[in-house]
């Protein structure tokens, strides 16, 4: 093929994927001055994007751009990796929120994107360099996420995925969701591979990314003590709701007003 060709061609399908997308070529790398930043909506373990479902669409009426990406729960190194090579598609300023152990994700991806204006840890892992998700669970008492309550499945050589079992999902993970909607979530869930428990984190990107916190105070996975921590040591700004683990999912309107401030 000539390089003729080629150019043609190229220049064929960027006409047809801006076509696709309802912009040209040159608008889909370009954002419009004073727009809303774009919010990026990181899910946990055991979840998945759906969960940010309702705070996304609050988001979306009041009209920021919204994307809540897979998150594979593969591992912090490679998790951190696929988030911060999804950031680096997006152009102009991104906020970014985050869940449980999506927090650990967004703490590593974050790090040198100056794109990158503030985090939202919601009942989320904000760890500091070297530590691991297990170490901040288990720093104080109330975790009730323990083996016990867990099947591991092996997949692959030598390597196990963990799910919460059917009678600890609602009490433990979504205690205050009706219980219809928890009985989908369980159904649903993703599981993290056990690996990730406990691999350390990087150089945390909220010693130079503003962020916010909302503790959710009856959570029964990550003690709202942990959580009261990890924000004071970030220096975040704090908001507390009477929550269970998945406070984004039970109090949606609260976790999207906090979305709310600090991109503004």
């Amino acid at each position: 093929m000539t390089t003729t060709r080629r150019a043609v061609l190229a220049g064929s399908a960027a006409v047809a994927t801006g076509a696709l997308l309802g912009t040209s070529p040159a608008q889909a790398h370009t954002r419009r001055p004073g727009a809303k930043p774009t919010v990026v909506l990181v899910h946990g373990a055991f979840a998945d994007a759906s969960g940010w479902n309702d705070v996304a669409a609050r988001l979306i009426r009041d009209g920021y751009p919204v994307i809540a990406p897979a998150n594979p729960l593969r591992g912090v190194a490679s998790d951190s990796a696929y988030l911060a090579s999804v950031l680096a598609t997006l152009t102009g300023p991104i906020v970014l929120a985050a869940h449980s152990y999506g927090g650990i994700v967004v703490t590593n991806a974050a790090a040198g994107n100056p794109n990158v204006k503030a985090l939202v840890y919601v009942a989320a892992f904000a760890p500091d360099k070297g530590e691991s998700l297990l170490e901040l669970q288990t720093k104080f008492p109330g975790s009730k996420l323990d083996e016990a309550a867990l099947d591991f499945r092996p997949y692959g050589e030598g390597t196990v995925d963990g799910y919460i079992k059917k009678e600890f999902f609602r009490p433990v993970f979504a205690g205050d969701v009706p219980k219809p909607a928890a009985d989908l979530m369980h159904a649903g869930q993703r599981p993290a591979d056990a690996r990730a428990l406990g691999e350390p984190s990087g150089a945390p990107a909220w010693k130079t990314i503003p962020s916010y916190y909302l503790a959710a105070r009856n959570d029964q996975v990550l003690p709202v003590a942990a959580q009261r921590f990890m924000a004071r040591r970030a220096d975040s700004k704090i908001h507390e709701v009477n929550a269970s683990h998945v406070a984004m999912i039970s109090q949606p309107t609260v976790t999207a007003d906090l979305i709310r401030r600090a991109a503004r």
